[in-house]
């Protein structure tokens, strides 16, 4: 299930659907998106805010809805991540955006609509940058850009010059492209929003965390038996995820070295994708290629129509 593909002079609907966002930067990304050309729908509760939340959980839900029910609107934009999105899963209708299937992106915390999205309702959604990203990075805005305007045909995705990946475990895997936040891909196992890893493309990424926090969601992956199901592994950027020092700690590298690189498929990292810049857009759902010795996703269907 597809989105229609962005075109100049369409409407974005902006949300926040976990943490608050400031009103400036709301404002700033708001006056950025007219300026490349698009029309902008505030969310009801997008300035909303609870403590660490953006609203209450029914008001945030409810713009979710409202924009996928709003035929003016042709693609939901998240502002911001931080926490919050679990929390309004219950209060989705999956069967109203099936009937109205369209682009939506985010990152970080929105990881759990992205794949929830897919897994209940067979849509395409995007890992992407937000609202309130940085833009204005060239090769980020150029990645967002084309995926959403140009995917409706295959494409290859691939870090820019001078950003090389690195071959863990040689080799090619197909499959759909699942993933997004590490700690988020752990947070719903056990519930009926778990994302089913067999034969997929799993892509992960992650922030702040020291090295023995990604040890133990890796480790409760491996329990799950998540990752041994899994036709392929994409690590993207893990940003501030070491420590002043090591003298009780393995190095984020041991981590990932002992967890994941004895797994028998094809792995790669260094791919630019998470909370850092450039930030490739990816699409979640999607049928793709990865080749672990050149780093690249080949996009093997039209992620947009």
């Amino acid at each position: 299930m597809l989105g229609k593909r962005l075109c100049l002079g369409n409407t974005i609907g902006l949300i926040s659907p976990a943490s608050p966002e400031n009103a400036l930067a709301i404002k700033n990304a708001i006056l950025f998106l007219q300026n490349q050309g698009f029309n902008v729908l505030e969310g009801k509760h997008l300035y909303d805010k609870w403590g660490y939340l953006a609203g209450s959980d029914k008001d945030r839900a409810t713009d979710v809805m409202d924009m996928f029910e709003n035929n003016k609107v042709d693609m939901i934009l998240c502002v911001r991540g931080g926490y919050g999105s679990s929390r309004i899963l219950p209060y989705i209708d999956f069967d109203v955006i099936k009937k109205h299937p369209k682009i939506f992106a985010g990152f970080s915390d929105i990881t759990v609509f992205l794949n929830s999205f897919y897994e209940k309702c067979g849509l395409t959604t995007f890992h992407s940058p937000m609202g309130t990203s940085n833009l204005e990075d060239t090769q980020t805005l150029k990645s967002f850009m084309f995926t959403l305007m140009h995917g409706d045909k295959p494409h290859t995705i691939k870090n820019p010059l001078g950003y090389l990946t690195k071959c863990i475990n040689s080799g090619t895997a197909e499959g759909n492209l699942i993933g997004g936040n590490l700690s988020l891909m752990c947070n719903s196992l056990g519930t009926a929003y778990e994302t089913n890893m067999r034969d997929k493309i799993l892509f992960i990424e992650e922030v702040g965390e020291a090295p023995y926090r990604v040890d133990r969601m890796l480790t409760q992956l491996l329990l799950s038996n998540k990752l041994q199901q899994c036709a392929g592994i994409i690590l993207g950027q893990f940003k501030d995820c070491d420590l002043p020092h090591y003298e009780r700690s393995l190095t984020l590298e041991e981590v990932l070295n002992d967890r994941l690189y004895n797994l028998d498929i094809p792995i790669f990292s260094g791919f630019c994708s998470g909370h850092d810049y450039p930030k490739l857009t990816l699409p979640i759902g999607a049928r793709v290629n990865m080749n672990a010795d050149c780093g690249t996703i080949n996009v093997l269907e039209s992620v947009v129509e």
